[in-house]
């Protein structure tokens, strides 16, 4: 009887410890040493100057490589531009391959460019002082980009048996969208990328008075547009000025361009916003929020808001931001045609040509013209928000961050995901480092910086909604 005992309990723990195995850690594998690396890898990835101008990416590429070739992930370089590859790397599942099933973790290796005048230090340095974390990149774009690295490489360290497989995607060009971008590796490379959830940058974690208030999962975002706003008028000397000067029309334009005051237009998601963090927003604030669904004070509602925060007066507004002027080759001459852009950020479902028309009426010049410089375009589909992905974020995010709002987001931004939803993908945006607003509104501006231990925090928040969601049970 005593040994047929032993022999059950041998059994017993026997079938607990294949089960340990089979279940994603609770922490993060050797923690410790996985703190180190990560900061290690985005300083080293910070040095690496890929803003658009510089072009880096393939090295870039090659360094990410190689952090994966060495903790055993085979690693494939898709080259995507000459001079520009992306990288992409699998673990697979211990069940049949099944795309629908699949998580992809999405980041990107080019960065926005940079003012090194305005900086206090090296922007491409790579430097660690006062508990920070500082260069191009670290939150926005290359921090994202090391958290999923460091996420995939702990569920490979885990030994966790997978239920489906974890892509994990290094991309080029998001900053720029153009050629080299997303939707150049979807056309080329789909087999590799394809997945039916995708983790990418797009949310965040925002800190205030050293506790974190919310936590934002993007689910949908604007639709970007350019428009060059082009000006004719009379070539001359400036001896002798004409009348009809295309540098004034194009300077009257854009002041009436710049006047443009849409209604507000909330759309559902923005609306569960608002909402949701009316719980943890200081009362004046929580009151307004509240009543965007009257239709009596709805858009009293939604211009107190704007006035009080720009990302709120971009999430319940078409948006329209003249960004460059070129008026002519100098100062002694006045040229025939001047010309301007503005970029249109667009709520989903909202029309370009409406917008285009509203500024036709509001510029009233025959000299002037409006051309759409990417014609075509086409809204992506919002996430879902009842499926076991977002239900994972969103428990988790509650588990990390004790009495903060776990909210959707419509982001103003564009991010890859646009892309991916239109390829049926369920795709959410979340930065995972709590961060202050005076972070956040450093990252991709001058003395961009991340707190080493938000970097641990957002990391071990990423690694947990990916084990929780990609382990078997």
């Amino acid at each position: 009887m005593k040994v047929r005992g032993t022999a059950h309990l041998l059994g017993l723990l026997a079938t607990l410890l294949l089960c340990s195995r089979s279940l994603p850690a609770q922490e993060l594998p050797d923690a410790g040493q996985l703190h180190v690396e990560t900061t290690q890898w985005l300083a080293s990835l910070v040095r690496i100057d890929t803003t658009s101008a510089a072009g880096n990416e393939l090295a870039a590429a090659r360094y990410i490589a190689g952090i994966l070739e060495k903790d055993g992930i085979a690693a494939e370089l898709l080259e995507v531009a000459p001079g520009r590859s992306a990288v992409v790397a699998r673990l697979r599942s211990s069940a049949l391959p099944d795309p629908a099933r699949a998580l992809l973790l999405a980041g990107r290796l080019d960065t926005a460019g940079v003012d090194r005048a305005k900086w206090t230090v090296d922007p491409f340095g790579g430097i660690i002082k006062d508990g920070y974390l500082y260069g191009r990149g670290t939150v926005e774009g290359k921090g994202m980009l090391v958290a999923n690295l460091a996420a995939l490489i702990a569920l490979k360290r885990s030994e966790a048996r997978l239920n489906r497989d974890v892509i994990f995607l290094a991309a080029t060009d998001g900053e720029g969208g153009g050629e080299a971008g997303i939707q150049t590796l979807i056309a080329k490379y789909w087999d590799r990328l394809a997945a039916g959830y995708a983790l990418n940058e797009g949310g965040d974690v925002i800190v205030k008075d050293g506790k974190a208030q919310q936590v934002a999962i993007q689910a949908n975002e604007k639709v970007a547009y350019t428009v060059r706003v082009v000006a004719s008028g009379s070539a001359s000397r400036v001896s002798v000025p004409p009348k009809d000067n295309a540098v004034t029309h194009l300077a009257e334009a854009m002041a009436r361009i710049s006047s443009y005051n849409p209604p507000a237009h909330p759309t559902a998601m923005v609306r569960r916003y608002f909402e949701q963090i009316a719980l943890v927003e200081e009362p004046f604030a929580a009151k307004w929020m509240r009543v965007l669904d009257s239709p009596d004070r709805a858009e009293h509602a939604a211009r107190v808001l704007s006035d009080l925060n720009p990302l709120w007066n971009a999430m319940l507004h078409d948006t329209v931001c003249p960004t460059a002027m070129q008026t002519g080759p100098g100062t002694n001459e006045i040229p025939a045609e001047a010309l301007a852009t503005v970029s249109i950020r667009l709520l989903p479902g909202d029309s370009i040509d409406a917008v285009l028309a509203d500024l036709e009426k509001l510029v009233n010049d025959p000299k002037i013209r409006l051309e759409l410089a990417e014609p075509g375009k086409i809204a992506a589909p919002p996430s879902a928000l009842d499926n076991d992905f977002y239900r994972t974020i969103e428990q988790t995010g509650a588990r990390e961050f004790p009495g903060a709002a776990v909210v959707p987001f419509l982001s103003p931004w564009a991010t890859d995901s646009a892309q991916l939803r239109l390829h049926s993908v369920q795709a959410y945006g979340l930065l995972p480092f709590p961060l202050t607003e005076e972070d956040l509104g450093r990252a991709g501006g001058n003395d961009e910086r991340i707190p080493l231990d938000a970097l641990d925090r957002g990391v071990l928040f990423l690694y947990r909604i990916v084990a929780k969601f990609a382990a078997a049970l």
